[in-house]
Formats: structure tokens, C-alpha cells, sequence
């Protein structure tokens, strides 16, 4: 099984192949770029560029992943209409993806609970608390830092980096989704959910006010 994972929920533009054998994942092609004012331009290009350098065309895919975050409105959006686009024209299924539960799957195994957290801007993190197996055990919410109240020790994705004082945490790998990381949280044991964004709270842009009439009666 052929998977495209494409997410834009971080400043990270990420597309890339993943062959599914049962139990077994293999990255046939990455394509990443930290930058978050170029999801619109870069996502489509990535996907078609990781498909590329896998060896096979977008009619070879079974599949795609596409992490629905939470992430801001703007690059969140950028990534699902371009994984519904594409799923739409090839007429293969599109698999929702939590992008906190994504870096998540990525977490090295241990013994102890973790949170995920990435930057929401605002001075807020959208997070999410795990445990030890990756199973989620709360969230996703979106909070302030220092309003965050937890006994967990241990943060990855570049929220806890951004906030590690605030949060008394320490930061651990991945920082970002990753396409094999976004395979392993997708679940393709029932028919897929509609591509419904994780936005959480209202979008930055807002429409205008009407002008004020300067003219008298």
C-alpha cells in the first residue's frame, strides 16, 4: 500500500511516500521545509516531488494522510485542499490525521507519559498529553503556557521547545509531524472521516467592518 502523508498544521511543509506492509512502514521519499509562509507554495510541489523521488507516479497511490491538526488557518488549509484535491482526482481515499497524535507515534518508547505541543502563536500552544504507549489521554486543547497545569515531564514537538521554562519540561524529538509519523496515526481499519480541520479557536483574519459614513445627511 502506496501513502502520500502531506500536514502543514506546524511551520513545517511536509509531504512524503510511505509504503504500508501490515505492520511495517518505509519512508520512499521525504520532502520537508521549515518555513511558515510558504505552505500554499510549497505543499503541492513537495507531494509531487516526493512522489517523484519514490519512483512511481500519483496514480501508483493507494491513499493519502493528511494531518487536520490544530494548527493556524491559514497553513492548516493549505495542506487539507490540497490532500482533498488530490484524493478527489484520484479517487482514493483521505485519511484524517491529528497532527499532535502524528509526533506522537514518532515518540521513542519508554515508561512515562509525555505531552505534545506545537506553537499556536498568540503566545498559546495547542497540546496534547499521552501515555507512555502514545495512546492520547487528553486534548487537543489550545492554552496559554503558563496556564497549563500538569505533573508531566516530558514535551515534544516545537512548542516545548518554545516554552520549556514556562511549562518545567523537558523537550524531547520529534519537533514536527513526519509522513511515516502521520502513516502510523492514521487509521485504515474503517472507512476515513471527512477532512475536518482542528482549528480550535477562531480564525487570526477577520472580515471588515463597514466604513463609517463620512458624508452628512
Amino acid at each position: 500500500m502506496l501513502v502520500l502523508a502531506i500536514d502543514t498544521s506546524t511551520p513545517a511543509v511536509t509531504a512524503g511516500l510511505v509504503a504500508l506492509d501490515g505492520d511495517v512502514l518505509e519512508s520512499r521519499g521525504d520532502r520537508v521545509t521549515v518555513d511558515p509562509r510558504a505552505h500554499g507554495e510549497l505543499i503541492t510541489p513537495h507531494a509531487l516531488e516526493a512522489v517523484k523521488a519514490a519512483g512511481v507516479t500519483l496514480r501508483d497511490l493507494d491513499a493519502i494522510v493528511c494531518g487536520v491538526g490544530p494548527g493556524p488557518f491559514t497553513g492548516l488549509r493549505a495542506g487539507m485542499a490540497t490532500a482533498a484535491s488530490l484524493a478527489h482526482a484520484l479517487g482514493i481515499p483521505a485519511y484524517p490525521v491529528c497532527s499532535l497524535d502524528a509526533i506522537a507515534a514518532d515518540v521513542a518508547p519508554g515508561e512515562a507519559p509525555f505531552l505534545v505541543l506545537t506553537d499556536a502563536r498568540r503566545r498559546e500552544v495547542y497540546w496534547a498529553a499521552y501515555a507512555a504507549d502514545g495512546s492520547r489521554t487528553d486534548g487537543p486543547h489550545v492554552q496559554r503556557p503558563a496556564d497549563l497545569e500538569t505533573a508531566i515531564k516530558v514535551a515534544a514537538g516545537d512548542g516545548a521547545l518554545l516554552y520549556a521554562d514556562v511549562l518545567g519540561v523537558q523537550p524531547i524529538e520529534p519537533r514536527f509531524p513526519s509522513p511515516v509519523g502521520l502513516v502510523k496515526a492514521a487509521d485504515f481499519d474503517h472507512e476515513p472521516a471527512p477532512l475536518t480541520p482542528l482549528y480550535l479557536r477562531r480564525p487570526d483574519a477577520v472580515e471588515p467592518a463597514a466604513r463609517k459614513k463620512v458624508t452628512t445627511p
